[in-house]
């Protein structure tokens, strides 16, 4: 079994405990999100009140970028480092390879969560009568979009932390 450093074990704690905050707060957001019966009309104009969904929503987005941002500073620093040494050998470079497939596929991941999450959590802002919000029109979040972030928040999680490891470990792969 490998031994890891401290350091390295405080990393992917860091790393995890946010993670979890990321996923936590995407699932409490699903449940206090704005709802249809919260919108309020008044002849045209509507109005929705603010919701706690838009602050979990921020926190999930900071959360997951913070790890993402991490996440590849250390996978991109582990490689400058090991071409800094030289190493040439063809596992070895086969095992950098696939890390940074997985850190362009949780680039990928991240993207698409961002995304839903950046509207998501925008939609459940207040909205005032008039400031809707967009064209002055209420939008109200389906449901289920924030769980299906929070499972775009585990796969991209669990892709950079693949990522991590890989780069990390010395594998044998036959």
């Amino acid at each position: 079994m490998e031994k890891y450093s401290s350091g390295f074990v405080l990393f992917c704690s860091f790393e995890l405990l946010l993670g979890l905050i990321a996923f936590s707060a995407c699932v409490a957001a699903e449940f206090k999100r704005t709802k249809l019966k919260d919108v309020k009309l008044d002849e045209k104009l509507c109005y929705l009140p603010g919701s706690p969904a838009f602050g979990l929503g921020i926190t999930a987005l900071v959360c997951l970028s913070i790890v993402q941002i991490l996440g590849t500073a250390y996978v991109i620093g582990n490689k400058l480092n090991s071409r800094e040494k030289k190493i040439h050998d063809a596992r070895e470079t086969r095992k950098q390879t696939i890390s940074i497939i997985l850190l362009v596929l949780s680039w990928i991941s991240y993207a698409f969560a961002i995304v839903l999450l950046g509207g998501a959590s925008s939609m459940n802002k207040k909205q005032a009568y008039g400031r809707g919000w967009l064209d002055g029109d209420c939008y109200i979040v389906k449901s289920g979009v924030f769980v299906g972030t929070s499972v775009l928040v585990l796969v991209t999680f669990q892709l950079i932390l693949g990522s991590i490891i890989l780069m990390t470990r010395r594998i044998n792969f036959g």
